[in-house]
């Protein structure tokens, strides 16, 4: 009798669940297209070469997770860059911007980034920042919205894109990103059926026969945002048979590798089933989920390379004097939670929200130690490559006479809230991450990317190398 006293309420809960669930309908149709081998062949591969050499300074940037509050904080850093000069040169520092990497709410800034360059500074406050981007969103779990999410979600992948393309990218597609040019942006997300990065970039378009150029910015920033329960999974098509390309010879290399990098061999076996149709459809959910840094885009170019300066061309091997890669980090520290007071909790939405953050806490120290280990061991093989070269390989690749092989440097670093004086670093963690703020807390956010990125230790000592 006692088991029949909870056992009926469970059963009545079933009951109720899936009725909701039988009316409760989810759309979300992939909108990709597929591409031929003729198409796909004039994409440009994952890699740093195709920034052809223009110039000795290489700047890659990555902005992390957190809603409006990492699209204000990593635009500040884009200010700051804009009114720093390089030493030696009228042009700003921001001009030398070669990579841009987003994640969720960093995604915004760093696809908007990419469609206007330096345009975009002068209107993305007014069209994002301090707009309502939740606006016909549901952004909460009710008795209303509880079917929804038990069917996947409770917005689908059309509203936030809509949205997006009604305000800010006008329907623009990642073939107005002007592949040929400064900055290449990445926009990632995470596959949550292989548990990896998924990065919009051509490697994994070609990989399913896809065209990325076709591809609207909105949809990847909606897929680099979907939170989970808030937002269905969106959905990536795969067209295997649609192309004849096969893969590159590094996928087998590290799929078939028992002691290649978890990372990189994950990502490996993930393209082998994008391409030989094992997985018709990719589902995809914020980007945080595996790495909210963005970075293991970079790390897979690195890794993949079969050279000790790829993913670097020769030529711009050689040129390369100074690089610098900086993490504009927003994301959400830990703290504020009630229920660590008490013996209950958490229970619900407080429960799928603490999961879902401390999967994206636990992904960043990794995919950041990850990064570094990698970019340093890069330069050690570029060095020692350079350092290598004959008379004659050093005249072709374009060394001038003067050429130190030596002379290269990179600066590895993050640019973060806990860098500021520590009651202005408090400040900015109580700074929800929605998509939604008040103009204080945008402006004041904005303002702390600026004031950041000029204290901060790392890029200090890199202008001052230039």
């Amino acid at each position: 009798m006692v088991m029949m006293r909870w056992v009926r309420p469970l059963v009545g809960l079933a009951v109720v669940s899936g009725v909701l669930l039988g009316c409760a309908s989810i759309q979300n149709a992939p909108v990709n297209l597929p591409g031929s081998s003729e198409i796909l062949a004039e994409r440009l591969p994952l890699s740093f070469a195709n920034r052809g050499g223009k110039d000795d300074v290489i700047v890659g940037l990555s902005f992390s997770g957190g809603g409006t509050r990492a699209a204000a904080f990593s635009f500040g850093v884009l200010q700051e860059l804009e009114r720093i000069p390089v030493r030696g040169a009228q042009e700003p520092m921001i001009d030398k911007i070669d990579f841009i990497s987003g994640v969720s709410g960093g995604s915004v800034t760093a696809a908007y980034y990419g469609l206007k360059r330096r345009a975009a500074l002068a209107d993305f406050r007014e069209k994002f920042l301090m707009r309502n981007a939740e606006e016909g969103l549901q952004t909460s779990l009710s008795l209303g919205t509880f079917s929804r999410a038990l069917a996947g979600g409770i917005n689908d992948s059309t509203g936030f894109p809509r949205w997006l393309d009604a305000n800010l990218f006008d329907g623009a597609t990642f073939g107005q990103l002007r592949p040929d040019g400064r900055p290449q942006v990445w926009i990632n997300a995470s596959d949550i059926y292989s548990r990896t990065p998924f990065v919009f970039s051509p490697v994994t378009f070609r990989a399913m026969c896809s065209d990325l150029s076709q591809y609207p910015l909105s949809n990847a920033v909606a897929a680099s945002a979907a939170v989970p329960v808030a937002f269905a999974p969106v959905v990536i098509q795969t067209f295997p048979g649609k192309c004849q390309d096969p893969l590159p010879p590094w996928v087998a290399r590290a799929s078939d590798n028992p002691n290649a990098p978890p990372l990189l061999s994950r990502f490996a076996r993930a393209l082998t089933r994008y391409h030989d149709g094992s997985m018709p459809f990719i589902k995809l959910l914020d980007g945080g989920l595996v790495d909210n840094f963005g970075v293991s885009g970079f790390t897979i170019a690195r890794l993949t390379s079969d050279t000790p300066y790829g993913p670097f061309s020769p030529a711009q091997a050689v040129k390369v004097r100074r690089l610098m890669f900086l993490v504009v980090d927003a994301a959400a520290g830990g703290g504020g939670a009630d229920w660590i007071h008490t013996v209950e909790g958490p229970r619900g939405v407080d429960l799928v929200r603490a999961a879902a953050d401390t999967a994206i806490d636990a992904s960043v120290a990794g995919s950041f130690t990850a990064f570094n280990a990698t970019m340093t061991d890069w330069l050690g093989s570029l060095i020692r490559w350079r350092c290598g070269l004959s008379a004659a390989e050093r005249a072709r690749y374009g060394a001038p006479a003067n050429w130190n092989c030596r002379d290269v440097k990179f600066f590895i670093g993050r640019v973060g809230f806990d860098q500021l004086p520590r009651e202005r670093a408090a400040e900015l963690e109580r700074v929800p991450t929605r998509f939604q703020l008040p103009p204080e807390q945008v402006d004041s956010v904005i303002a702390a990317g600026r004031d950041a990125l000029r204290a901060n230790p790392t890029f200090r000592s890199f202008a001052s190398n230039l």
